[in-house]
């Protein structure tokens, strides 16, 4: 059975602070799927990762490059499959290959890439309720990855805690 842990983000610094406290916890060879309609905030989770990993880069989804790669605590491999159909184009279009094993790899649209194909990978469900409030859902497939599950584990409160924080920092600099 699955482990998981449910977090309601009502903004897109709760959203990028969820995704950094996910990357203090990362490891060499982590890959995370990220699952949502669009708009829900994937990108915004992978920035906060990035941001989590030590990325100074300006992180946007890599929509038209299918993948980006930063430098970080860990390389970050960033891709995109919006445009990709399926795991054969992801395939052949070398957007998978034996480097990601170095890093960390945060797939925005992974659902585009079967779970039966990638069955060791994290998923980060995003949902969009009521007032764009996010529903996020970080589903551990190994025993591994409990370690994502308990850094976010006590819910929205730690990232909403956190956005504060750096909202009243950010303040405090003007």
């Amino acid at each position: 059975m699955a482990m998981r842990a449910v977090i309601r983000c009502a903004t897109a610094a709760e959203t990028r602070a969820l995704g950094r406290r996910l990357a203090l916890v990362a490891r060499a060879g982590d890959r995370i799927a990220l699952i949502g309609p669009l708009g829900a905030g994937k990108t915004e989770l992978a920035k906060g990762f990035a941001a989590g990993l030590g990325v100074v880069d300006t992180v946007d989804s890599p929509s038209f490059t299918l993948m980006a790669e930063y430098r970080g605590r860990l390389p970050l491999f960033h891709l995109d499959l919006y445009r990709v159909d399926g795991a054969a184009d992801a395939f052949e279009g070398g957007l998978l290959d034996e480097r990601e094993a170095e890093g960390v790899t945060i797939i925005e649209w992974g659902d585009r890439l079967a779970a039966d194909v990638d069955p060791d990978r994290l998923e980060v469900h995003i949902d969009v309720g009521r007032d764009d409030v996010r529903t996020i859902e970080v589903i551990a497939a190994t025993v591994d990855q409990t370690r994502f599950v308990a850094a976010v584990g006590d819910g929205a409160g730690s990232a909403v805690e956190e956005a504060n924080a750096l909202r009243g920092a950010a303040a405090a600099d003007l």
